[in-house]
C-alpha cells in the first residue's frame, strides 16, 4: 500500500489539540528562547504551570516584577539576544511598566509577557484588571491584546521580530486567561503578518561618496557613536573605517566599548560628565559624523551652541530620529553595519587616503595632557567613589561585566573603569532607572555564566530592588555588588551644591541630617547593609580604611558566591567634568566650586 506523503501546509492539522498556554511556551521554545524571568499572579497561573512542563526554558523567580523587567534587560543588553519576563495582571504588570520604559529609551529587544482577566471581564473593573495595551502604547514598539488563541504562534513570531528588526525596543503581549486555557489546535508555520514593518534601510552610495568627500576636506573632525553601533554588532567596522581614515572617536555612554579608549586619536565618551577632550573636540570639529545616535539633551546640551561650527552627518537606522534634535547637513538613514562596510568599501575603491589632520590630532593630545585624559580624582584621606572603582578596574585587569544603577556612582564607573568592548557596560542611560543595578546583574550573569558580573551600585539606587539578593541565592546566581555607601542621594546632592547652595532637602539618607554617616562617624550608618546581606545569605564586608580596600575587593572576586562589598566614602565628592544643564561644552566645570 503506497503512503501519501502530508504536504508542509498539513503538518499543522495533524498535532494534538493544545491548551493556550501550553502553545505559548512552545512558540517561545521554538524562538529559541532560554530564559524566563516572571512573577506568577492569579491571572498568569496557567502559564506558569505551562512553562514549569519546559524542558528547554528555564524559569527564574524574582521578588518583584520590576527586578523581573531589569533582569530581562540585562540578558538583552549583555546578548542582543531578546530578553524575555512575564507577570500577571493589573499592579504585576503595572509594575513592569518601568521597566518597558527604559528598554524603550535604550532601545533594548525585549518581550514582555502579561496576563489579563477574562475577555468578558475585561472593561468592567474586574480585580487586578488594568488597560496593559492602552497604558504601555507610548513605550513600545508594538502592543498585543491577544483576543483569538489561534493568532498565539503568528503573534510570537511578530512579537520577536519586531522587537529586534530595525531599532531594538520593547513588545507587549497581553494574554487573557480564557485565551490561555482555550484547548486549539496550533499552527506553528503561521506567517507574521506585519505589512507596516518597515525594510532594513540601506544607505544610498551616493549619499555614502558625499560623506567622503566632507571627509576628504575636513580639517578636523569627530566620529560620534552612540548605542545603535552596539545594537547593529557594527563595533568591528566602525574601528576599521575610523583606522583607516585616521578620525577620532568620542562615543555616547549607550555607545561604551565601540572604540578602543586607548587608542591615540580616540576621545573616549562624552557629554554632560564626559572627557573635556571629548567635548572640545566635539565642540571644535568642523566636522561631526555622528553613527547610531540621537542627539540627546545630556550629549548635546544647549542645542545651539552644540559643535557650532561643524557640518553634521547624521547615520541612524531610525528615520525619525532625522532632525528632531539636531539639524543633520547630511542625513543618512540606514542599518549602521551596511553603511561603514559600504563606506570602507567605497573608500578603498577611490583608494582614498588619509586627510591631513595632522594639526587636528596634536591639539587633541595637548587636551588630553592638560586634562590628565580619561579621568583623574582627588586623593582624600578616605576612600573615595572614584578610588573604589579604579581599585576595582586594577585588580580585574578592567575584564569585568559591570552593571550600575543611576546617581553619582553611575557616571563615575565609566570614569574610572574603562571599557574597551561593547556590551561590558550595562546601565539605564535614557530612562536612568534607580534600582537597575543588582536585576541587570543577574540578568547578565544568567545570560553570560561563565563572566564575572559586577553591580557598582550606590546606596540610594540599591535599596530600589535590594529584595533581588534573594533571587541571586535561590537560583544561584553568583554576582557581586560593590556598593558605594555615601549616605546620600548623590547626584541630587551634587545639584543642590551647585545649584540650590547645598540645602540638602530630602537627600540625606542617614537616620538624623544632623549626623550623617560616614568614615569617620560609622556609628551613624544606616541601614546595615551588612547585616541585610547576613539575612539574605550573602557573604558581605565593609571597607572604610584605604589601606583594606584593595584586599576587600580581591577577596569579593576570589568568592563563589554572591558578594557584597561595602565601601564607606564622604559624602562631599562632585562627578566632574560638569557641563551644567543650558550650558555648553565652553562652560564645562573641570573643578569643584568653592562652598558659599
Amino acid at each position: 500500500m503506497n503512503k501519501t506523503k502530508k504536504r508542509p501546509e498539513e503538518k499543522s492539522k495533524a498535532q494534538t489539540p493544545m491548551k493556550g498556554a501550553d502553545v505559548l511556551v512552545r512558540c517561545l521554545e521554538n524562538e529559541g528562547v532560554d530564559t524566563l524571568f516572571a512573577y506568577p499572579g492569579g491571572q498568569s497561573i496557567d502559564l506558569h504551570d505551562s512553562f514549569s512542563k519546559s524542558k528547554k526554558i528555564r524559569v527564574i523567580l524574582p521578588r518583584h516584577e520590576q527586578g523581573c523587567g531589569f533582569m530581562a534587560q540585562g540578558y538583552a543588553r549583555a546578548t542582543g539576544k531578546v530578553g524575555v519576563c512575564m507577570a500577571t495582571s493589573g499592579p504585576g504588570a503595572m509594575n513592569l511598566l518601568t521597566t518597558i520604559s527604559d528598554a524603550f529609551m535604550d532601545s533594548i529587544p525585549m518581550v514582555a509577557i502579561t496576563g489579563q482577566v477574562f475577555q468578558k471581564m475585561i472593561g468592567k473593573s474586574a480585580f487586578q484588571e488594568t488597560d496593559v495595551f492602552g497604558m504601555t502604547l507610548p513605550v513600545v514598539k508594538h502592543s498585543y491584546l491577544v483576543l483569538e488563541a489561534e493568532k498565539i504562534p503568528q503573534i510570537i513570531k511578530e512579537a520577536f521580530k519586531i522587537a529586534k528588526t530595525g531599532r531594538p525596543g520593547p513588545v507587549v503581549i497581553d494574554l487573557p486567561k480564557d485565551v490561555q486555557q482555550k484547548v486549539f489546535v496550533p499552527d506553528f508555520d503561521a506567517e507574521p503578518d506585519l505589512p507596516g514593518l518597515p525594510p532594513v534601510p540601506h544607505a544610498d552610495d551616493a549619499n555614502l561618496e558625499e560623506l567622503l568627500d566632507l571627509i576628504s576636506k575636513s580639517k578636523q573632525p569627530v566620529v560620534y557613536a552612540g548605542g545603535g553601533v552596539i545594537s547593529a554588532d557594527a563595533s568591528k567596522e566602525l574601528r576599521q573605517f575610523t583606522d583607516m581614515l585616521d578620525l577620532p572617536v568620542a562615543t555616547t555612554l549607550m555607545g561604551m566599548g565601540v572604540a578602543d579608549p586607548f587608542e591615540k586619536k580616540n576621545l573616549y565618551w562624552f557629554g554632560m560628565h564626559g572627557t573635556y577632550v571629548g567635548n572640545r573636540a566635539v565642540f571644535e570639529s568642523d566636522l561631526l559624523i555622528a553613527v547610531g545616535a540621537r542627539f540627546s539633551d545630556r550629549i548635546t546640551g544647549t542645542v545651539s551652541k552644540f559643535a557650532p561650527h561643524a557640518t553634521i552627518v547624521h547615520i541612524d537606522i531610525d528615520v525619525a530620529e532625522e532632525n528632531k534634535n539636531v539639524k543633520a547637513a547630511l542625513p543618512i538613514t540606514s542599518d549602521v553595519k551596511y553603511a561603514l562596510a559600504r563606506l570602507i568599501q567605497l573608500a578603498k575603491k577611490r583608494r582614498m587616503s588619509k586627510p591631513n589632520l595632522k594639526d587636528w590630532l596634536e591639539k587633541i593630545e595637548q587636551w588630553k595632557a592638560k586634562y590628565n585624559y580619561p579621568f583623574a580624582y582627588r586623593n582624600r584621606k578616605h576612600i573615595t567613589a572614584q578610588e573604589a572603582i579604579a581599585t576595582l578596574y586594577n585588580v580585574s585587569k578592567g575584564k569585568l561585566t559591570i552593571t550600575t544603577g543611576v546617581g553619582q556612582h553611575q557616571m563615575w564607573t565609566p570614569q574610572n573603569y574603562i571599557f574597551t568592548r561593547p556590551r561590558q557596560f550595562l546601565s539605564s542611560l535614557g530612562a536612568g532607572t534607580m534600582g537597575f543595578g543588582l536585576p541587570a546583574a543577574l540578568g547578565a550573569k544568567v545570560a553570560l555564566p561563565g563572566e564575572e558580573v559586577v553591580d557598582i551600585d550606590g546606596d540610594g539606587s540599591f535599596q530600589m530592588n535590594i529584595q533581588e539578593m534573594a533571587t541571586a541565592v535561590a537560583e544561584h546566581i553568583p554576582v557581586k555588588v560593590l556598593l558605594i555607601n555615601n549616605q546620600f542621594l548623590g547626584m541630587v546632592m551634587q545639584w543642590q551644591d551647585l545649584l540650590f547652595k547645598s540645602n540638602y532637602a530630602n537627600t540625606v539618607l542617614s537616620i538624623d541630617k544632623n549626623n550623617i554617616g560616614g568614615p569617620e562617624n560609622l556609628k551613624a550608618i544606616y541601614p546595615d547593609y551588612c547585616k541585610i546581606a547576613e539575612g539574605y545569605e550573602w557573604e558581605a564586608a565593609r571597607v572604610y580604611k584605604k589601606e583594606d580596600l584593595k584586599g576587600a575587593i580581591e577577596k569579593m572576586l576570589a568568592s563563589k558566591r554572591p558578594y557584597l562589598l561595602e565601601v564607606i566614602t564622604e559624602h562631599d565628592e562632585h562627578v566632574l567634568p560638569f557641563i551644567p544643564p543650558g550650558k555648553s561644552a565652553e562652560d564645562i566645570i573641570t573643578i569643584k566650586p568653592a562652598k558659599d
